[in-house]
């Protein structure tokens, strides 16, 4: 049985049929033959980390399948701000935020380029213009942590259950910053929804007038004079991963948000980039991965490629991502799929339609299995439709998690507690009985 587990996550992997495609979606029309090969050797199934049909952001759907209750989840902003190396303090409000080009059309303001591309000389340059505003005991702070992207530091009374203002398309009005409708009656709500808007007004108008967005005008490129946010949070004081699930964590990821969300749950971290070649990027973490199983249990390795392919709506370009995905994990997985004390895992977070007018779809996702024990099903395919066919059906949110244990025999017989605390894990710590 095997006793550690390799997740490669291969985000936004999931899509919609394509009719450039012939009605197939990117993976069921790509040439993939170590996927396909692993998948005959394993169980396979379809993973939703919440409910079928709900679009989920990368950061939730990490969070559940890492066995987490999404209640618990602190937000994005924190985790960005955790990922770029920002120190929080508590009880600060962290809000995701990244520079956009608005104009104001009769007061209103409206989005007219969503994310304008920008060096960073102008990026550093425009980040320090709307480093630091206060009104009436609250301190908005800028901290820049990846390109045009950051977060809006929120400090004194405030509160993380404000509206976003990101309405993540062009050609409309930003909304307004308002609370939440199930927190409209705290007073601290309000007041951060206040403030908020108060330095996002302030730095548009500080925006608009700087030397940087006078020089782009004239060159005719978009201004960056404006902030768009979302997704506020604030940090909690999770389990840590290996006091959850007995594992020790470790994780392969090239981004801010990764970096955090696995800080916040004490999985070690290795800090990865991304080259123009996404096959060398994965083989690479593929062997770092194999290095990481000497000292850990759990090994996620993440590559963003599918995802971004997606996100620019061409669907030819997320096939020949995934076949050259492919072709890493031919060259890379070999050794792990064959060793006998390795669980390996393949799935993705959430469906990244390369088409229409979706961020992200609430479609489901393959999931594969591939160890020693592993019922071995039918399937002989690695896609959304093949997968539909295996042994693990619909896999659900923190579900992956109890797979993962039950297949490293450590999964906990439901009902027995050796210990004061609840985990998913067996055998967990307890205190040794003693003959007085």
């Amino acid at each position: 049985m095997p006793s550690k587990c390799v997740l490669i996550l291969l985000d936004g992997l999931g899509d919609q049929a394509q009719e450039v495609l012939d009605h197939r979606t990117p993976l069921q029309a790509a040439h993939t033959p170590c996927l396909d090969r692993l998948a005959a050797r394993g169980a396979n199934g379809l993973y939703h980390a919440a409910a079928l049909g709900q679009a989920l952001p990368s950061e939730l759907a990490h969070f559940a399948l890492f066995g987490y209750d999404p209640a618990e989840f602190p937000g994005r902003g924190p985790l960005e701000a955790l990922g770029g190396g920002i120190a929080l303090a508590p009880g600060d409000v962290a809000v995701l935020a990244h520079f956009a080009s608005l104009s104001d059309r009769d007061g209103e303001l409206w989005v007219d380029v969503d994310e304008p591309r920008a060096d960073p000389s102008d990026t550093a340059a425009l980040a320090e213009a709307v480093a630091s505003w206060e009104v009436h005991g609250v301190t908005a702070r800028f901290a820049p942590v990846k390109g045009t992207y950051g977060v809006v530091i929120l400090q004194g009374t405030v509160s993380p259950f404000v509206t976003d203002t990101n309405p993540m398309r062009e050609g409309c009005p930003v909304p307004d910053v308002v609370a939440w409708e199930a927190h409209d009656g705290d007073p601290a709500a309000r007041d951060t929804a206040r403030a908020l808007k108060g330095y996002l007004a302030w730095a548009h108008r500080r925006l608009r007038e700087h030397p940087v967005n006078t020089r782009r005008v004239r060159e005719g490129l978009p201004p960056l004079n404006g902030l768009l946010t979302q997704r506020a949070g604030r940090l909690g004081k999770p389990l840590s991963f290996r006091d959850y699930t007995g594992l020790r964590g470790f994780s392969l990821a090239s981004a801010p948000l990764y970096w955090g969300l696995c800080t916040y749950l004490g999985m070690d971290v290795r800090k990865v980039t991304d080259t123009a070649d996404p096959a060398r990027d994965l083989a690479e973490r593929l062997r770092l991965a194999r290095e990481a199983l000497t000292t850990h249990d759990f090994v996620h390795v993440h590559t963003k490629a599918p995802d971004e392919a997606a996100h620019r709506k061409d669907p030819r370009a997320k096939l020949a991502v995934i076949e050259a995905l492919d072709r890493a994990l031919q060259e890379a997985s070999g050794p792990l799929a064959d060793d006998p004390e390795i669980l390996l895992a393949v799935t993705s977070d959430h469906s990244t339609p390369s088409s229409g007018p979706l961020v992200h779809s609430g479609d489901a996702v393959p999931l594969m299995l591939c160890g020693h024990g592993v019922r071995r099903d039918a399937v002989t395919r690695y896609d959304e439709v093949s997968a539909a066919q295996g042994a693990l059906g619909c896999v659900r949110g923190r579900e992956l998690l109890y797979l993962v244990l039950s297949h490293l025999g450590r999964a906990r017989l439901a009902g027995t507690r050796e210990a004061p605390s609840d985990r998913p894990y067996w055998p967990a710590p307890y205190r040794t009985f003693r003959l007085q």
